[in-house]
């Protein structure tokens, strides 16, 4: 039987696209995953990849070999995991990305958990709100808000999160209340993830362009614009809740917020996540299972 020696490597740089991409997902270095790859296609005598400054991409005999080995190296990494979880011993490094209040309060404090549970386990955590590139970034899966749009990417919710409108007592002393949401063009709006705000009454959803003096994709920093008094703010209720107890925030317009926003999980479509991402991801989705806005 001919050698498996570089198989592994042939079909992660198939996948990723990319020897570097490969390299990182192997935890290897690039010129170790190009000679193993070059190894093999001179053990079958024939070119795999197509290789330029730019691109690597599948030749045709490269195409046929994939598709008969990557269930096979499917097949294997399963095998192994499968014994792995038998000893449920989890180690390695668990890559996290998430931005956000909901993510630094709540999701963070629950992996502090997983990882305590897990002693051969770290965890990585990245508070970025940019969008990852989940193979070069190295990046397990994602904790996201509001509406998806790579449809590359498999998303499983994490729980609702309902929406809430405030503004400081002072600000609306002297700006007034604003009783419908096109009353907002009237207002000054603290802007973070976009400046059109999406509102629902009576099963009827609206969409208002809004504006103001203060923009901000952080969280807390949008909270304490809202305080200061620089306008009305919009976010997830959890954001708030702290400066409403002290009184520094007011709720309006609450017939008009929206209740289907939610949280989620992301990943790379892919068949095969690591076992460590499997059992986070499953535990997080337990444990926000009865979590209340």
């Amino acid at each position: 039987m001919d050698s498996f020696e570089g198989v592994v490597e042939f079909v992660t740089v198939a996948q990723t696209n990319g020897f570097s991409a490969a390299a990182k997902q192997l935890g290897c270095s690039t010129s170790h995953v190009s000679r193993q790859v070059s190894r093999l296609e001179a053990r079958l005598g024939c070119a795999l990849l197509a290789r330029t400054t730019r691109l690597v991409s599948l030749t045709q005999s490269g195409t046929a070999y994939y598709e008969h080995c990557k269930d096979l190296v499917l097949g294997l990494q399963q095998a192994n995991e499968q014994v792995s979880m038998q000893q449920f011993q989890l180690n390695g490094t668990l890559r996290v990305s998430g931005a956000g209040t909901f993510a630094e309060q709540f999701v963070a404090p629950a992996l502090m958990e997983f990882a305590l549970q897990h002693p051969d386990l770290t965890i990585n955590m990245d508070f970025n709100s940019r969008m990852v590139n989940f193979v070069e970034d190295g990046i397990d899966f994602a904790i996201r808000y509001g509406k998806l749009t790579d449809s590359g990417l498999v998303a499983r919710k994490l729980l609702d999160r309902p929406m809430m409108a405030v503004a400081s007592p002072d600000y609306l002393k002297q700006h007034g209340i604003p009783k419908r949401p096109d009353h907002l063009k009237y207002h000054s709006c603290i802007i973070s993830n976009n400046d059109h705000w999406s509102f629902e009454h009576n099963g009827i959803a609206s969409n208002i362009r809004v504006d103001g003096r203060w923009r901000s994709n952080n969280a807390h920093c949008v909270v304490a614009a809202c305080e200061q008094g620089l306008g009305i703010a919009y976010m997830p209720k959890s954001s708030f809740i702290t400066s409403i107890e002290r009184g520094k925030l007011t709720p309006v317009l609450e017939p008009y917020w929206r209740n289907d926003a939610s949280s989620w999980i992301v990943y790379q479509n892919r068949r095969y996540l690591p076992m460590r991402a499997r059992l986070a991801i499953d535990y997080l989705v337990q444990h926000f299972a009865d979590w209340q806005e």
